[in-house]
Parts: structure tokens; C-alpha cells; sequence
């Protein structure tokens, strides 16, 4: 098995429940499969203030199948989990609502910005339209 899978879903037990919305509560197992072979990750979000992450093959809520691989792909933000749905690289049976609170846990796709930054740097007064200005504003002798 990775390791970085391994810390991956260690690191969910650490960082707790700040990342999720506080109605959404339910578990999702993941199982990594590779060959005739499959590891399964089992991530309790019931608790008030806890992720509790096992490596159990126990019935949940919602189930996400992809292999290794591509999983590392996801925790590196290589690719985002909707589109991997989107493109059968990973299936998920059950509770779409988990699906979405457990993508929260992946890092953004590398190069993507939050969308309240993109809309600060393009504002009027913002830093691309001083840029803008600048370059645009004739040159006075001094």
C-alpha cells in the first residue's frame, strides 16, 4: 500500500470535522482496489468534533471504488473528485451528499484560485486593472 494514501486518511482523524458542514453526517468507505486485490478505508463523519478513520470493510453509507493510483492522483490534486465520477476513474454508490462533503478533504487542482481572489484581482481598483492602467497611462515628462 502507498504511504501516501496511508497518511492521507491518517491525517482525516487528525484534522476532525473542520472542513465539513455541520448537518452533513454519515460514513463513506473506500475501496482501493488493484488487481484481485482491495483495501478498504472506512471514514466515520458521525461524530460532533471527529473523523474516525478505520481500515475496515464494514457497510456505510456511501461507497467510492477507484484504484491506488488514481487515489494518489486525488490527494496530490492532480484531478478533481467530480470529474474523476464524471469520467468512470472512480464510482461511488449511495449518498451523493457524502461524496461531496468527502471531496472537501482533497486539495484543490493545482493552478485553480478561489473564486472570491479571482473576482478581487479583477474588480475595478483591483491589482490586474492597475496593472492594466499603468501599462495603458501615458508617460509624462518630469
Amino acid at each position: 500500500m502507498g504511504g501516501a494514501v496511508e497518511a492521507f486518511f491518517l491525517g482525516l482523524g487528525q484534522r476532525g470535522r473542520a472542513d465539513l458542514p455541520p448537518r452533513i453526517r454519515g460514513s463513506i468507505r473506500v475501496d482501493l482496489v488493484d488487481g484481485g486485490h482491495t483495501d478498504h478505508w472506512y471514514v466515520d463523519m458521525t461524530a460532533e468534533d471527529a473523523v474516525v478513520v478505520t481500515q475496515e470493510a464494514k457497510p456505510a453509507d456511501t461507497v467510492m471504488t477507484t484504484t491506488h493510483e488514481f487515489f494518489e492522483r486525488l490527494i496530490r490534486g492532480d484531478t478533481p473528485l467530480i470529474a474523476a465520477l464524471f469520467r468512470n476513474e472512480a464510482t461511488s454508490a449511495g449518498d451523493p451528499r457524502l461524496v461531496l462533503t468527502f471531496r472537501r478533504f482533497f486539495p484543490a487542482p493545482s493552478g485553480t484560485l478561489d473564486p472570491r481572489e479571482v473576482a478581487r484581482r479583477q474588480a475595478l481598483h483591483g491589482p490586474v486593472w492597475r496593472e492594466r492602467l499603468r501599462k495603458t497611462a501615458p508617460v509624462t515628462p518630469g
